[in-house]
């Protein structure tokens, strides 16, 4: 799993513009160091140093959690009633 960041990416891209690369996180398990790097998926497994310079690293699960609210005025607005061979009348389609 991912978080995205914008990040200027190498390849096909044109100078200056900005393309979303995935941003991994990892664990150095030589010192417990934490840290994460912009690559592209096809990266996301190879290899990663620490900035500590140590190649015993893992890539971490990462999670997003987006929190918000949302305000409305009322209830949601119905689709209408199902379509079906009874018409939506009988217990085929509770309520």
């Amino acid at each position: 799993t991912s978080r995205w960041s914008q990040s200027t990416g190498p390849g096909p891209v044109a100078p200056g513009t900005i393309a979303a690369m995935p941003t991994y996180e990892y664990r150095c398990r030589a010192c417990g160091e934490t840290f994460e790097l912009r690559r592209s998926m096809a990266e996301s497994d190879d290899a990663a140093t620490c900035p500590s310079g140590h190649d015993d690293t893992t890539r971490l699960l990462s999670v997003f959690a987006a929190v918000g609210s949302a305000t409305a005025s009322g209830p949601a607005p119905s689709a209408g009633p199902p379509a079906g061979p009874c018409g939506g009348g009988c217990a085929c389609y509770p309520g």
